[in-house]
C-alpha cells in the first residue's frame, strides 16, 4: 500500500529517526503544502518535539516584566513603546527594585521559574547609572530568589556589559531578528541595522551565554522569508527560539495588518521544531489574541513553551490557566 503522507512529509520523518534537522530544499518544499496537509506535519513536528527537545518536551513557561516602557528612539513597525509611532501605553523609566522583585515574586509563586528584565530603547553600549542598576536588580533577585533563572533583553550591548551579565549568571539573553535579516530593514526598522543584533547575539555567545532569539509571524513577510529566519536563527546556534504572532496595535506601521492563515503559522511552527530539533521554540505574542482557539494546536506543532502572564504593552493570559493548558498538552507526549 503506498503511503498515505505527502512525499516531503515522508522525507522529513527522517528527523524523528535521526534527529538531524531537514535542509533549506525540504524546508520550502514544506512551506508549499496544501493547508489539507497541515495536520501531518503537526503530528511529527509534536513526535520530533518530544523524543529531541531538551527536557523530553516538558513545557518550558516564561514571564517578563516590562522594566522600562515608551520613549524608544528606534521605528520599529509593530512596537508600542516607538516613538516614531503613535500608540497610546504607559510610558516610565527603569522600575524599582522593589516592583520588579514583586513581579519576579509572583511568577515564582504561580510556578513559573524564569523571569526576564526587559526594557525599551537602543540598548547599553556603555556602562550608564541606569545598567547597574539593573545589575543591581539582577543581583538582588538571584539573592532573594536563588532558584528563579534570571533572563534579560536590554537591546544591544558593549562587550563590558556582556561580560557583567556573564558574571551574573544570566540564563537567556532575547535578541529577536525578526524577519529573515534580508528584509530586516524594509520590514521591521531602518533606524538600527540588522547587522547590529547579530554582532550583539555573536558576543553574547562568546561570553558563553545563552541566545534567546526568535521572530514575528504577520509583519507581511513570505513563508520563504520566514524559513530563510529559522535557518539563519540555526546558524547563529541559538538556544530558544521564540515565536511570535503580530498582534496589530493602534498606532503602530501594522496596525491594519491582515491576520495570517493558521494553518500556514501552524507550517510555520512546525518547519522551525524539524530545523531545531533539540532546541526550546516558545509561542510568545498572539497565542490567546490572535490564535485563541487554535493556540493549542500550535503548542502541538513544535513548540515546547510558551510566554505566560502578559507581554509588554499587550495583554497576555493568567498564568493559572497556562498551567492547566500545559498538562493537557504534555498529554500528546
Amino acid at each position: 500500500m503506498s503511503s498515505r503522507l505527502h512525499p516531503d512529509i515522508e522525507k522529513a520523518y527522517s528527523v524523528l529517526d535521526t534527529g538531524i534537522p531537514i535542509d533549506f530544499e525540504l524546508a520550502s518544499a514544506l512551506g508549499r503544502l496544501p493547508d489539507s496537509e497541515v495536520l501531518d506535519l503537526v503530528s511529527l513536528a509534536n513526535k520530533v518535539k518530544n523524543r529531541y527537545a531538551a527536557d523530553g518536551g516538558a513545557v518550558h513557561a516564561c514571564s517578563i516584566i516590562n522594566a522600562k516602557s515608551g520613549h524608544c528612539g528606534e521605528n520599529c513597525s509593530f512596537c508600542a513603546q516607538s516613538s516614531h509611532n503613535s500608540a497610546t501605553i504607559d510610558v516610565y523609566g527603569l522600575v524599582e527594585e522593589a516592583k520588579l522583585l514583586d513581579s519576579a515574586r509572583e511568577a515564582y509563586r504561580q510556578g513559573v521559574r524564569h523571569f526576564g528584565i526587559v526594557t525599551s530603547g537602543y540598548g547599553y553600549m556603555k556602562s550608564t547609572p541606569e545598567f547597574q542598576r539593573i545589575l543591581g536588580m539582577i543581583d538582588t533577585l538571584h539573592r532573594e530568589l536563588p532558584e528563579m533563572h534570571v533572563c534579560a533583553d536590554l537591546g544591544m550591548i558593549g562587550e563590558e556589559q556582556a561580560t557583567a551579565l556573564a558574571e551574573r549568571g544570566i540564563v537567556h539573553y532575547n535578541m529577536n531578528l525578526q524577519v529573515n535579516p534580508e528584509r530586516y530593514g524594509e520590514l521591521i526598522a531602518d533606524t538600527h541595522t540588522i547587522d547590529e543584533r547579530i554582532a550583539t547575539i555573536r558576543l553574547l555567545r562568546s561570553k558563553g551565554i545563552s541566545v534567546c532569539s526568535g521572530g514575528i509571524i504577520g509583519t507581511g513577510e513570505s513563508m520563504q522569508d520566514r524559513i530563510s529566519l529559522i535557518f539563519k536563527l540555526r546558524e547563529l546556534d541559538v538556544d530558544v527560539v521564540p515565536l511570535n504572532v503580530l498582534v496589530p496595535i493602534k498606532g503602530t506601521r501594522l496596525e491594519a495588518s491582515a491576520p495570517v492563515p493558521v494553518p500556514e503559522i501552524a507550517k510555520t511552527f512546525a518547519i522551525c521544531r524539524l530545523v531545531h530539533p533539540d532546541r526550546t521554540i516558545k509561542f510568545a505574542a498572539g497565542r490567546e489574541t490572535l490564535m485563541k482557539d487554535f493556540q493549542g494546536l500550535l503548542m502541538l506543532a513544535g513548540a515546547s513553551g510558551f510566554l505566560t502572564g502578559g507581554y509588554l504593552t499587550t495583554r497576555g493570559r493568567d498564568t493559572a490557566s497556562d498551567r492547566v493548558l500545559a498538562e493537557q498538552v504534555a498529554m500528546f507526549a
